[in-house]
């Protein structure tokens, strides 16, 4: 394991995000398509907020999920704006920063994904999923 691996070597470059102007639905659809549980929110190439799927079950009631199914009624999102459900202004760190810092970021907050931003432009996402991953294939290969 190396000290000074950064989040570069491992967060997702190639981004599924999502503008500030876009609705629930369509942050749904995208958790589904890509089976992912964090989108950033974007304003141009700022980062705005994220969004995770346990934001959406959130806002959501135990009655109205499908039990076959992680999808909420659609009568919840239309009470709701995008901006109103978003983490705003979420902690970031840069690409640059060791993979032992962003760890260490996770184990003291309680989220799961830090957009990882360089020069004021969001250019990846790093998740405790990440971090796991690569811990473990330090370690055990």
């Amino acid at each position: 394991m190396y000290e000074k691996d950064t989040v570069a070597k491992i967060m997702t470059r190639e981004l599924v995000q999502l503008n500030t102007t876009d609705d629930l639905y369509k942050a749904e659809k995208l958790f589904k398509k890509h089976h992912i549980r964090h989108i950033p929110v974007v304003e141009g190439k700022k980062i705005a907020g994220i969004i995770s799927h346990t934001d959406l079950m959130r806002i959501s009631y135990a009655d109205v999920l499908d039990e076959d199914d992680d999808t909420v009624e659609s009568v919840v999102y239309d009470m709701f704006s995008l901006s109103q459900v978003m983490t705003r202004i979420p902690e970031t760190v840069s690409s640059d920063t060791t993979i032992r810092e962003a760890a260490k970021i996770f184990t003291k907050k309680e989220f799961h994904a830090l957009p990882v931003v360089d020069e004021g432009h969001l250019v990846g996402i790093v998740t405790t999923t990440d971090i796991i991953r690569y811990y473990v294939e330090e370690c055990y290969s």
